[in-house]
């Protein structure tokens, strides 16, 4: 799965109505400025610290972060002279969309989470986990099996020792764990612990870890075989944030939530900014209310999709995770 990632978005600009899949920057342009209004209020209640890293986690074409610094710039621009850009991103074609978006911030970039330097850091994650790999085990008789690929097709084999498994599951039954989303969660968690500041992830996947085979593909917007032409169609599996957070936690850090995206949309601000962008523009007014009811509806993203904040302890409530 990492492999078929990989290549899946070396090449390729997989976003948009001419790609594969689209997220929710693309669909409103009040997702990202809203997300960058949210970092510059926890900037804030961390005591304005002067640099502070700003960190996105596979930004895509880089339009998320577009919108959220244009947001802050006009809103909180001490918290845009303060913040530092930093993009996690391996893909040379989507670096090159981002250098177009985002150049004028002077961004650096990094291939992994770990080359980042020391300090404060505000994080942001939107569909990042969901592409990490996993692996499937699945039970059988009174034992359980791995699985793995071979020439284009499932097979199975003995689990190795260490792996946590449920003793009782139904024949059949399939669990899957990414032991790569425990790690993110697990160095994030120390280094907010240690340094300051928070992450924020909105992805979708249960609030609770349970069974179920959830590896899917997607190509040009429909459902694809995981299997049939690895590399060529975009690969996910849902997130376990029962998992994140208890890894998060385990490493220091503080969680809050997950709640569902509509919730946490709606909290701070996000159908509020879409009427106001409705209003500045009606000739397209209809566009901009569908695509807000769109990230926060039930049907729509509002309910699948979640929303998990990892934070440095003192930071007892975060914008939108805050007691109704």
């Amino acid at each position: 799965m990492a492999r078929a990632a990989a290549a899946y978005y070396a090449g390729r600009d997989p976003f948009g109505a001419r790609g594969d899949f689209i997220t929710a920057p693309e669909i409103s342009q009040a997702f990202g400025e809203c997300l960058g209004l949210w970092a510059a209020v926890v900037w804030q209640e961390m005591g304005r610290p002067d640099p502070v890293l700003l960190v996105e986690l596979g930004p895509g074409r880089g339009t998320l972060m577009a919108d959220a610094l244009r947001a802050v710039a006009g809103v909180l621009p001490a918290f845009r002279a303060a913040l530092r850009l930093h993009l996690v991103e391996q893909s040379p074609a989507l670096r090159e969309a981002q250098r177009r978006a985002l150049g004028q911030a002077d961004p650096m970039w990094h291939d992994e989470l770990s080359s980042l330097p020391a300090g404060p850091a505000l994080v942001l994650g939107n569909e990042f986990l969901d592409a990490l790999p996993i692996r499937q085990f699945i039970r059988r008789g009174d034992g359980w099996r791995e699985r793995f690929v071979q020439a284009g097709a499932f097979v199975e084999q003995d689990v190795g020792p260490g792996v946590p498994l449920p003793p009782d599951a139904p024949e059949g039954a399939v669990q899957e764990v990414s032991e790569a989303c425990r790690a993110v969660a697990a160095m994030l968690g120390a280094r907010l612990a240690a340094q300051g500041g928070a992450a924020l992830f909105l992805d979708y996947g249960p609030a609770r870890s349970g069974l179920g085979d959830s590896l899917q593909a997607l190509s040009v917007h429909r459902a694809a075989d995981p299997l049939a032409a690895p590399g060529t169609a975009d690969i996910t599996a849902h997130v376990d944030f029962q998992a994140v957070a208890e890894a998060a936690r385990a490493a220091g850090a503080a969680v809050q939530g997950p709640l569902p995206q509509g919730m946490f949309l709606q909290s701070i601000g996000l159908v509020t900014r879409a009427a106001a962008l409705a209003g500045a523009a009606p000739a397209h007014a209809g566009r901009q209310l569908s695509a807000a009811q769109r990230l926060i509806a039930p049907e729509g993203m509002g309910r699948l999709f979640k929303a998990l904040a990892l934070c440095h302890p003192a930071l007892s409530s975060l914008p939108g995770f805050q007691p109704s």
